[in-house]
């Protein structure tokens, strides 16, 4: 039916969306992506080519672009009023920021590094080589940022200045702050490392927190004094993560390392899988458990970025989590299954994996494996069944 006076045009808008659509590059969306291998466009904002990489978990805040700079190039300077998180996916290069006042700071980077432009300075991004493509994954605040505000002349031309979000001047060469932070009695400290640059996320120092599984290592992230939060974590050999959930938006990259991760609602007939390797990305719809596992014969690690940092919570589910909720059991009121209360279809799975690549389980303490692999397929069947939440769904 013909809309004459245009009355549907005015309700139910989503300037983000438009934004992207308008940017006419290709807009890529699936469960998880593999952000190496996707379609990009030449891209006039960046003068670069890029492509908007869209996930069904990305939430109402949250999402991805991947810039790809062609060898020998750069892009044009930029600046914008959303937070940005870039991780270095391929080649190496440069990023030069201009801060307020005028002083000009220019860092290098190569595959794997990660860093944050201080909101709204002016940036422009270098690839280093002459014959191989760089590209970035961009996680990013831009539907918040955009569907707040609708003015995009406000969001990219905005001349206000944020000087208090800069941090020191070793930020950007790689070098930052450590502080443990105390989230109560019944759960660890976390680990926070203040900086605006990592330079290899595959060898930066990482902390215990046996919390989501035994030898698991953590480190958490504020990236230029941000909203936004990142942590980087890693699963031993023959091991793999408890299953947890949360908020939507939370863009989880695989670093290095191969496997797989096991996502589904209470009730589901079957799990969805991503695989597990550098390049892919999936972020885990809102309330979803997922389930990280390393089949490899190396330890495997990812970044996962999201918005509400250990500084500035912004949502009331990424306070809980800073407080420590996420790590105690959905019998508690939590957000974590343990190991003796998940379905048996995981460990029968991972066992099998397993035998694929040749590794050894390091679970045999946990699990009685020779039982869960004598179960009959009878008895591996069905939906999936948590244990009953127990307290507040926070």
């Amino acid at each position: 039916m013909a809309d004459p006076i245009g009355v549907t045009s005015r309700f139910l808008l989503d300037p983000y969306v438009d934004w992207a659509k308008g940017e006419n590059i290709p807009i890529h969306q699936d469960f998880g992506l593999d952000l190496l291998a996707l379609e990009t466009s030449k891209w006039d904002r960046y003068d670069a080519h890029g492509c908007f990489a869209h996930t069904h978990g990305r939430g109402d805040f949250m999402a991805n672009y991947v810039i790809e700079v062609k060898p020998g190039k750069k892009t044009a300077p930029m600046k914008h009023l959303y937070e940005a998180f870039f991780y270095v996916l391929a080649g190496t290069g440069s990023t030069t920021v201009w801060l307020p006042g005028g002083e000009v700071r220019t860092f290098e980077w190569g595959p794997k590094a990660l860093f944050a432009v201080p909101l709204n300075c002016r940036y422009q991004i270098f690839n280093g080589s002459g014959q191989e493509s760089a590209r970035l994954s961009c996680t990013n605040d831009a539907p918040l940022t955009i569907n707040l505000y609708h003015n995009l002349d406000f969001v990219f031309n905005n001349p206000a200045e944020f000087p208090e979000r800069l941090g020191e001047n070793k930020h950007f060469d790689g070098e930052g702050d450590h502080t443990e932070y105390k989230r109560g009695d019944k759960v660890a400290t976390l680990n926070v490392w203040e900086t605006n640059f990592v330079h290899d996320l595959t060898s930066f120092k990482l902390y215990e927190l046996n919390e989501r599984g035994k030898g698991s290592l953590n480190v958490s992230f504020i990236l230029a004094d941000g909203t936004m939060h990142a942590h980087s974590s890693q699963i031993p050999v023959g091991r793999y993560k408890k299953a947890h959930r949360h908020a939507a938006g939370t863009h989880v990259h695989a670093v290095d390392g191969t496997g797989y991760s096991l996502l589904w609602y209470d009730g589901d007939e079957k799990f969805v899988e991503i695989p597990w390797r550098h390049g892919i990305m999936y972020t885990p719809p809102f309330w979803m458990f997922h389930q990280h596992f390393n089949t490899c014969e190396t330890p495997a690690r990812y970044l996962a970025c999201s918005l509400g940092s250990r500084r500035y919570p912004f949502i009331s589910y990424r306070r809980v989590s800073g407080e420590g909720k996420g790590s105690v059991s959905v019998k508690e009121g939590g957000r974590q299954i343990e190991y003796e209360d998940q379905d048996p279809r995981i460990h029968r799975k991972f066992l099998e994996e397993l035998k694929t690549t040749g590794v050894s389980s390091q679970m045999g303490d946990i699990f009685d494996e020779p039982a869960i692999l004598a179960l009959p397929q009878s008895e591996l069947t069905g939906v999936i069944r948590n244990p009953q939440l127990v307290g507040p769904a926070v």
